[in-house]
């Protein structure tokens, strides 16, 4: 149990140590795990920034992912998941609603900046916990494409299912308790509020602000 996001952070952060003063790349995936990467960049002496994805919930349970999408619209569908199964007419609508998500997202948190970009960086994408994986995959698969020289998956908390799937998209995976009855993420955390766009703005932009200065 974690007492919040901040304190999984510092967990994280400490199990990581190996990365500080190699000035890592931290990718948080939002919105959850950006006050988790704020932390993480800042005990290893890293820069922060977002990998863009999203779940593609279930029609009548969208908590339940049947698949994640990246930026360029690749579906990485859920283990036992046939993609087949799903209408095509609304998994088109749902393929373009999440795509729309993720350009909003890109335009209100990086105000016009760029990306960082990832190649010959050590680059650690971090969530705040893994269900069952789906979008961490394609965080994971996304950021590969852009040739990290080593590429590590860093999460408090996961399902064991979720890690063992995730393992074969990274270089190394740091995660600290794998449970064996997993529900939800929100389970191990006292506190676990919304972050909203807001916030996610906030430390991104005090984040490019401290890159601008010299931090």
């Amino acid at each position: 149990m974690f007492r919040n996001r901040e304190d999984a952070a510092q967990q994280l952060a400490r199990a990581l140590d190996a990365w500080r003063g190699r000035h890592p790349l931290v990718l948080a995936i939002p919105r959850g795990a950006l006050p988790m990467g704020r932390v993480i960049a800042e005990a290893l002496g890293g820069e922060l920034d977002v990998v863009l994805v999203r779940k593609v919930g279930a029609p009548y349970q969208p908590e339940f992912a049947l698949a994640a999408i990246d930026e360029n619209g690749e579906l990485h569908w859920t283990p036992g998941i046939d993609p087949q199964s799903a209408d095509p007419h609304w998994l088109e609508r749902e393929k373009q609603s999440q795509l729309e998500t993720i350009r909003r997202r890109r335009e209100r948190y990086r105000a016009g900046r760029p990306a960082i970009d990832p190649a010959g960086r050590v680059v650690i994408v971090v969530d705040d916990g893994l269900a069952t994986g789906s979008t961490m995959v394609a965080a994971l698969h996304a950021t590969r494409a852009r040739k990290p020289a080593r590429l590590i998956c860093a999460v408090p908390v996961a399902a064991p299912s979720a890690i063992e799937r995730v393992r074969p998209y990274a270089d190394e995976v740091v995660c600290l308790s794998t449970p064996v009855f997993f529900q939800a993420v929100s389970q191990f955390y006292r506190e676990f509020p919304q972050v909203e766009d807001e916030e996610a703005e906030r430390i991104l932009s005090a984040s490019q602000q401290g890159r601008g200065d010299g931090a």
